[in-house]
């Protein structure tokens, strides 16, 4: 691989002494090159296990004692930061539902006001992307100087999607593209919810050129008290980092330079001829927009917009373009007629 992929593992959360222990003990023979593990849990519902809090502190600083393992853990309010600062944590990370409320995130910003420590920022819960740039744009004005990514999925978003928590890479990708200078992880254990998809949405990161995982990995998983389903041992964490491929990014791409670049060009000037073809279909909705206006017509005429996209859509397996693509370049198209259609009635 081009370079060094940072690799997260370790339990859901801090359980036992025992089980920090062993976790960690494992886990240092892989080369994982920190060991994470909750000590405060935020849960959805109340009687859930919500960790063992801080005694769990200890556990963790005597693991890294014990392997010389980095330790990272959960931070939800400012006095968690500042507890696991002053217990020897070496990297943080804000969670989901931390990162979806910006007072909480300034609370934690302000208690780590000039820390130079690793801090990550996982996604918020919804998909809003503003609120996760915001949330690392509290920690910058705070002075945190390391600050990383972590995408985790987002909750709720489609119940259907065999997810617990939906990937849609295109957020993530978008978060890459406007803040490419944070490396950005995956979090493949809690986009699957199950051990049985993390193979596949690992390859998947690797193959987006994400800067490394963080995995859940209990010693004993059937016995976890939090996201059983969800970890793996030690050694199938061995296991699935071996199968993982992490392919060269594009600074490697010497050897077939001159070949991307000859299809690149192509890729440069269809676009051009597409979007010249998008502003011509414009220009002949604005013509329809002024018709309608003079004939009184509404803008919006369901059947005619329901008879293209039936007819276009009966044309994606010929053209070997995937339905759902097609239907949301269809709806980006629609939305900018409407749009310029209401300027003209208006």
């Amino acid at each position: 691989m081009s370079k060094k992929k940072i690799i997260i593992a370790g339990p859901c959360a801090a359980e036992s002494r025992e089980q920090v222990l062993s976790a960690a003990t494992q886990l240092s023979s892989l080369g994982v090159d920190v060991m994470r593990a909750g000590v405060w849990k935020p849960r959805t519902k109340p009687g859930s296990f919500e960790g063992v809090g801080d005694v769990a502190l200890e556990w963790l600083a005597e693991a890294k004692r014990l392997t010389g393992l980095p330790i990272a853990t959960e931070v939800a309010t400012a006095a968690h930061a500042e507890k696991a600062l002053r217990a020897g944590v070496d990297v943080l990370w804000i969670g989901a539902r931390t990162s979806s409320n910006p007072f909480s995130v300034q609370e934690i910003a302000e208690a780590l006001r000039g820390h130079r420590g690793p801090v990550w920022v996982k996604n918020p819960a919804g998909s809003d992307i503003e609120l996760w740039i915001g949330a690392v744009e509290r920690l910058v004005r705070c002075g945190v100087e390391q600050i990383g990514l972590i995408h985790r999925g987002f909750s709720g978003y489609d119940t259907t999607s065999g997810y617990r928590n939906t990937p849609l890479w295109q957020m993530a990708l978008e978060m890459k593209r406007r803040m490419p200078s944070l490396a950005m992880i995956c979090d493949p254990s809690h986009i699957c919810g199950n051990r049985e998809g993390l193979l596949e949405v690992a390859q998947r990161a690797a193959d987006l050129d994400f800067s490394g995982l963080m995995i859940e990995c209990h010693p004993w998983p059937e016995r976890a008290l939090s996201d059983a389903e969800q970890q793996i041992t030690p050694q199938a964490l061995k296991q699935l980092l071996a199968e993982i491929v992490w392919r060269n990014g594009e600074g490697e791409a010497s050897l077939c330079k001159e070949e991307l670049e000859t299809l690149r060009a192509t890729i440069d000037r269809l676009d051009e001829e597409i979007f010249t073809l998008l502003a011509k279909r414009m220009e002949i909705s604005e013509e329809i927009g002024h018709l309608k206006l003079r004939n009184n017509l509404t803008i919006l005429q369901s059947n005619r917009w329901q008879e293209v996209v039936e007819r276009v859509l009966t044309r994606t397996d010929s053209l070997g373009l995937g339905r759902h693509c097609v239907e949301q370049i269809l709806e980006a198209i629609h939305i900018e007629s409407i749009e310029r259609q209401n300027k003209i009635m208006h």
